[in-house]
């Protein structure tokens, strides 16, 4: 009964959130972009249901960076395998982001989500998609917050992830996760039975966001058990406000 109780719970914030914001509309074509990790595979499975609901076409996308060998090679293979699950088509892409990197200067992180962007951009054009998913979560807003703060920002950074942006100018892109916890989440692929990958690079507190995930949002919610929601309702407001 729990178990019910609770898939009941995260679906209906999962629509609640998706008729407010006007995600998805009949006739329309959706690229999902889909890492192989928890958060990407359960978007990817609630936008099939979705789909076949509300009368939209979804293809899902993986992007294969040229980073972490053979985990790299497995993360996109299970994106293949969860595609025939689903009964859905995918694209798969390879870009070398430490060539990219070195080329133009940048850090490999930076590298590597311009030309995720890039790529998802053109096999969204391709395929006559105008909006791209991504599986940003709540976790992930909470997170963006203190980065933003912790770096220094006017108010608008405040407002954290919006929940769509445009990408080109043709492809938007949506986050239509963002009001479910990872937690939440993990607890969806295993009611569910999907399975995920997991990108060991996570683990990892060299990089910032890293560390306020696994060091600092722990330490807060000690305090403050809601502090993810907390962080997440404040970009809400923010995204409210008439800023200049």
């Amino acid at each position: 009964m729990l178990r019910k109780q609770f898939a009941a719970r995260v679906w209906a914030k999962l629509k609640a959130f998706e008729a407010r914001e006007g995600l998805f509309r009949r006739g329309d074509r959706v690229l999902a972009a889909v890492s192989g990790g928890p958060d990407s595979v359960c978007m990817a499975h609630f936008l099939s249901v979705q789909a076949r609901a509300c009368g939209f076409t979804l293809m899902l996308a993986h992007v294969h960076h040229g980073l972490r060998g053979r985990d790299a090679d497995e993360d996109a293979a299970s994106v293949l395998r969860l595609a025939r699950k689903l009964g859905l088509e995918a694209f798969l892409v390879k870009v070398d982001v430490p060539r990219a990197a070195a080329a133009r200067g940048r850090g490999k992180e930076e590298a590597a989500r311009h030309l995720r962007y890039r790529a998802l951009s053109r096999i969204a054009s391709a395929n006559r998609c105008r909006k791209v998913a991504t599986g940003h979560q709540l976790d992930d807003q909470a997170e963006t917050v203190l980065l933003h703060l912790l770096r220094g920002t006017r108010l608008q950074g405040l407002a954290g992830i919006p929940p769509r942006r445009p990408l080109t100018g043709s492809v938007e892109l949506i986050r239509p996760l963002l009001p479910v916890t990872r937690s939440e989440i993990r607890l969806y692929l295993k009611l569910h039975g999907l399975k995920s990958r997991v990108d060991r690079t996570n683990l990892s507190q060299d990089q910032t966001r890293n560390w306020v995930r696994l060091k600092v949002l722990p330490l807060l919610e000690k305090r403050n058990p809601r502090i993810r929601e907390r962080l997440s309702g404040l970009a809400d407001q923010v995204r409210g406000l008439s800023l200049p």
